[in-house]
């Protein structure tokens, strides 16, 4: 009897739980594969970690909103300050078009209704100014980090090889995948998934023609196994730019892309950034 065959009836040996009502009705057994209990215990586990995912998008979702939310209603009092300006405007030139002192003093509104609180202006257009300011920060710190995320493919194929932990095509033994491989004929352009600047770009070894991108707020991005790279360090490259051409150079066993991502020095599974879900 071979190795699979004994594990194949591990697996199916069942396991009885008994359950006893609260009630006075007999206690009853039920009988469980024991792959039932594994199955059921990993997709409860996958279910907690998609559910808590889902959670912290929807934070950060409402907590986007909140935000803007409040500059919406900055911008409103704005507008309504504006518009006050434009009234106090329209009568001054009405009362100056009038060509004389007299003209002038006979037409001037003294009532309360319209009239204009210099100093509570003032604070008023002190606080827009600083509530303006506060919305460009904001908006421009979200587009850099927008700009420097990694996102989407960096060429067209299909994933051979993904992030963790693998048996190596080589040798054979485990080891942890630090990137994600992404076939490709030879030739395919490779692009940039974030804006950024070249690092490094030439030979590394095992690795082959390799180009790295620093994009800011700790991501970096590597494309390795490049037929050629046509970057060099310094250059800045936009999302979409193409950095290289697939190849098979280094230690490979065919023409592909090893894709990794960096956050602050640790290597992250790229899947989730190429799917939009970072």
């Amino acid at each position: 009897m071979n190795k699979i065959t004994i594990l194949f009836k591990k697996a199916f040996t069942p396991i009885t739980i008994m359950v006893i009502p609260h009630s006075n009705r007999k206690p009853f057994n039920l009988k469980i594969p024991s792959v039932g209990i594994f199955v059921s215990i990993l997709l409860w586990f996958i279910g907690t970690v998609y559910v808590f995912s889902i959670a912290v998008d929807t934070f950060e979702y409402y907590r986007m909103k909140d935000k803007l939310s409040y500059y919406s209603s900055q911008f409103l009092e704005m507008k309504a300050t504006m518009a006050a300006l434009k009234k106090a405007d329209a009568e001054f030139r009405r009362l100056f078009s009038l060509g004389s002192k007299e003209k002038v003093l006979e037409n001037v509104n003294t009532s309360d209704s319209g009239t204009l609180d210099i100093e509570a202006l003032k604070q008023q257009i002190a606080k827009t100014v600083e509530n303006v300011s506060a919305i460009k920060i904001y908006l421009s710190q979200q587009r850099d980090l927008y700009k420097a995320t990694p996102k989407g493919w960096p060429l067209t194929g299909a994933v051979t090889s993904y992030y963790g932990k693998r048996e190596h095509p080589k040798t054979g033994a485990e080891d942890f995948h630090t990137g994600m491989d992404i076939s490709a004929a030879v030739g395919n352009p490779v692009t940039a998934t974030a804006d950024g600047i070249v690092s490094f770009s030439g030979w590394s070894g095992g690795s082959g023609n390799l180009v790295v991108l620093e994009h800011g707020f700790g991501y970096s991005t590597f494309y390795a196994h490049n037929k050629m790279n046509i970057v060099n360090v310094g250059d800045k490259v936009k999302r979409g730019d193409v950095v290289s051409y697939a190849g098979s150079t280094g230690n490979t066993t065919g023409p592909h892309l090893h894709y990794e991502i960096w956050k602050n020095g640790n290597s992250v599974n790229p899947q989730p950034f190429i799917e939009g879900r970072s």
